[in-house]
């Protein structure tokens, strides 16, 4: 007689379980249950996956008074884990982790142990990416859980385990990157993810700002909540704001996530973040004064307004010279002093100081009051000023042709 026990018995059993005792989730067990008996392995995942996605409409108790998805997770995903891909049952395991964090009275040790085992115990093969994806999830779990002080992490700690797990990874997905393979966006968003709200914690705003703009690179709006948009439309704002060297921020600006503020208490952070990209000295006043009570309640703000100050200056006066063609490039100090909105006497320095950081090359004439700009700052530019890019190429090229014939005719002269 045959000893073989059929491993995924006991997990149909549990999904014809469930199905009974939550009535509006049958059909979605039972189809479980029904690709578990037909072997239907990838399918079975897709569906998994789905379902642990939505803990507002299918995240349930057991008859227990368990988890359902962690019940789910032990007793169908663990019974045929190693015939899943297992990117995906690292992706459904650390949606099994994050539900049980859901309620605030757990210490998150359950949700930990989740990851800590399919990382540690179980182990993942097929590849470095799910290896990499549960260490990135494990770690932004911590992080949660630092700031909720839970006393199941040690904060200090966590956050140093965190920083070199970081660069660890940021390094192999390069050689991955440079080698044409690990090109999966699930795992650069998990490791961005985790590295964004690593330095949200720990600073300094630039390190966040190149962070965050890296997840938002590989992370579809869609697939995140209102209030994480929200959140993270505002964090990234203070951070392009207050950010030191972060001169190029036309990207935030083009991208959607900053739509996310209109219409919310922060909506006047993306008239300040638009004024700022096009270096409009007036506008950026006019911002900062109808809107004082709602900057002065941010810290991140006042505490480096005299930085944000001198941010808006350089970009008004990057902004003008990037508007004038490569050879009406000399520019007066009275000039500079209009555009910027401050004193004649002060624009030296203002040009020294934007010199010195590179957003600028060239030579000053402090005798005649000029600045000759051979360079200027490459910039994400809006419609309107790829309109007037436009319109320049389009007078170059009538100067060329207008060359053209003028060498032409001269060659027949001759």
């Amino acid at each position: 007689m045959s000893s073989f026990t059929d491993p995924t018995a006991a997990a149909q059993e549990h999904c014809e379980v469930m199905a009974t005792h939550l009535p509006d989730l049958a059909e979605r067990y039972q189809q479980m249950s029904e690709m578990l008996q037909k072997k239907l392995y990838h399918q079975l995942t897709v569906s998994i996956l789905d379902f642990v996605s939505t803990p507002d409409t299918t995240l349930r108790t057991t008859p227990e008074g368990t988890s359902s998805y962690l019940a789910l997770y032990d007793k169908v995903v663990l019974a045929v884990d190693k015939k899943l891909n297992q990117l995906t049952l690292a992706r459904i395991a650390s949606a099994v982790a994050e539900s049980l964090l859901l309620d605030a009275a757990q210490d998150g040790a359950a949700a930990r142990t989740v990851l800590e085992n399919l990382l540690e115990k179980r182990g993942l093969s097929s590849g470095p990416s799910a290896s990499l994806y549960v260490e990135s999830k494990l770690a932004l779990l911590g992080l949660a859980l630092v700031e909720r002080a839970s006393p199941t992490v040690d904060g200090p700690k966590h956050l140093a385990s965190t920083k070199e797990m970081l660069l660890k990874n940021e390094k192999i997905l390069s050689e991955q990157a440079a080698g044409g393979g690990g090109d999966d966006a699930v795992v650069n968003s998990a490791h961005y993810e985790c590295a964004m709200v690593y330095r949200k914690a720990v600073g300094p705003p630039e390190a966040y700002y190149r962070e965050a703009v890296q997840y938002l690179h590989y992370t579809p709006l869609d697939g995140l909540k209102d209030d994480e948009k929200l959140a993270l439309a505002t964090d990234l704002s203070m951070a392009a704001l207050t950010g030191e060297g972060v001169y190029n921020f036309g990207e935030v600006v083009q991208h959607p996530i900053l739509a996310c503020l209109n219409g919310t208490p922060n909506a006047w952070l993306v008239e300040l973040m638009e004024a700022s990209a096009a270096g409009d000295v007036a506008a950026f006043k006019s911002v900062s004064e109808r809107h004082a009570a709602e900057i002065a309640a941010q810290p991140a703000l006042t505490g480096r307004a005299q930085m944000v100050q001198e941010k808006i200056t350089l970009l008004a006066m990057v902004g003008m010279i990037f508007e004038r063609p490569s050879s009406e490039r000399t520019l007066s100090f009275a000039d500079i002093a209009r555009r910027i909105e401050m004193s004649e006497d002060q624009v030296e320095l203002v040009i020294m100081r934007a010199l010195s950081l590179g957003l600028i090359r060239g030579s000053m004439d402090q005798v005649d009051g000029t600045v000759e700009v051979t360079w200027v700052m490459p910039r994400v530019l809006d419609k309107p000023q790829l309109s007037a890019l436009a319109a320049r190429f389009g007078e170059w090229a009538v100067k060329v042709s207008q060359t053209r014939d003028y060498m032409t005719e001269q060659a027949f002269v001759a």
